[in-house]
């Protein structure tokens, strides 16, 4: 089991969170905690953004009527 020290909202406070059996084969590495305080359930997502692709302005064509 891993443990980490997160703020919990039910207690308040800075509490130890422990990774609970993960059935789902995560491991050390399971998104999901809980607090050893209250047993509140915590879900801790990382998502990764790539940066938008910037696209070169369009040239205008303008003819003289």
């Amino acid at each position: 089991m891993s443990d980490r020290e997160l703020y919990c909202d039910s207690c308040e406070g800075v509490v130890l969170f422990e990774t609970p059996f993960c059935g789902d084969g995560h491991g050390a590495d399971c998104p999901e905690l809980v607090c050893t305080g209250c047993g509140a359930a915590m879900l801790v997502a990382m998502i990764a953004f790539r940066p938008a692709r910037r696209r070169a302005p369009r040239p205008s064509h303008r003819h003289a009527a």
